[in-house]
């Protein structure tokens, strides 16, 4: 006769269960001997833990995460498909160098809009799956952004544009940041929420049809990168009585270390100065600066009004807003 020890059985004796599979079943502080087991595991005791830092539910979570990531997996385009590359169309050479300019300036700022939920998504426990997922994403999003922007910068010219110094310090401030509610206020609700406002703008003055479907395409991502980043600030701040206080600091830190740099490209605000006008015909320009005028005015009042939605006082949202970068990102 063979008889089962208790070997096989004894191994199990520390084992937890990490949580349970649905959101509702989210552990707020999980071990960090879970590692990489998936939620709702029973988990054997001795494994090693990887170290990911971002390892509370409060600091990473929003309520909104598992919809928002359901949306963003059945939203995804294929730029060859979603964009119709094929469209026949001349433009006037100043109005497509800008086009051509203004995709320069995109993509430098969707590369740094790539490269931070890229990094923080790392940090983050996987046992809050649903914010790693939705980052991951996030992540896809702005690379494929990075793609349709380089493409029609280089559909009739085969160049790019300039990128300014002043421009890319803006940006090196964001890719600096390691606190996950700053970064995301910074990128996802100031920035990306600026950003809303310019890729509208864009695709209402776009000269033809490629440049108005890019813009389109990924103004309906970036909204639902903004949607998460208030969302989850939403949440900390009704746990964090402190964080607002923090989220003024970001902000004040960061212009004060960009107060001495140039700000938004000049060739980018001509640019876009010139889609506006359609052309550099005086009293078509004087146009033009007018409507960038508004942009800017809208821009102001989109990040007030997130920010009154993140508990600021509406004069604090007014003076915080004044101080975000130039750089529009």
């Amino acid at each position: 006769m063979i008889v089962r020890g208790p070997a096989g059985l004894d191994r199990w004796a520390g084992a937890r269960r990490a949580g349970g599979p649905s959101p509702h079943e989210i552990v707020r502080n999980p071990e960090p001997g879970w590692g990489l087991a998936a939620r709702g595991a029973l988990v054997e005791d001795g494994a090693p833990a990887p170290g990911f830092d971002l390892a509370e539910r409060d600091l990473v979570w929003a309520d909104i995460a598992p919809k928002l990531y359901a949306h963003a997996a059945s939203a995804q385009w294929d730029p060859a498909v979603a964009v119709p590359w094929d469209a026949a169309f001349e433009l006037p050479a100043a109005v497509e160098e800008a086009v051509v300019q203004v995709m320069t300036y995109l993509v430098e700022n969707e590369q740094a809009a790539l490269v931070v939920p890229a990094r923080l998504l790392a940090r983050i426990h996987p046992h809050f799956r649903e914010v790693v997922q939705l980052l991951a994403v996030q992540a896809a999003d702005e690379a494929r952004h990075v793609e349709v922007f380089t493409r029609r910068a280089l559909l009739k010219t085969g160049r790019l544009g300039t990128s300014s110094a002043g421009g890319r310090a803006s940006l090196t401030t964001l890719l600096a940041e390691p606190d996950f509610a700053l970064a995301s206020f910074l990128l996802s609700v100031l920035g990306e929420g600026s950003f809303l406002n310019l890729l509208a703008f864009l695709e209402r003055h776009a000269p033809d049809p490629v440049t108005r479907t890019v813009v389109r395409l990924a103004h309906q991502d970036e909204a639902r990168h903004v949607a998460f980043g208030v969302a989850h600030l939403q949440h900390q701040a009704s746990v964090d009585p402190g964080l607002r206080g923090r989220l003024r600091g970001a902000v004040e830190r960061r212009h004060d270390v960009l107060r001495d740099t140039a700000g938004l490209n000049q060739d980018v605000l001509d640019s876009l100065v010139v889609l506006a006008a359609g052309s550099w015909d005086p009293a078509a320009v004087a146009r033009g600066h007018a409507q960038v005028g508004e942009l800017l005015t809208t821009m102001d009042h989109a990040r007030q009004r997130l920010l009154i939605r993140l508990g600021f006082p509406a004069d604090e949202a007014a003076e915080l807003s004044a101080l975000h970068t130039r750089n529009f990102m």
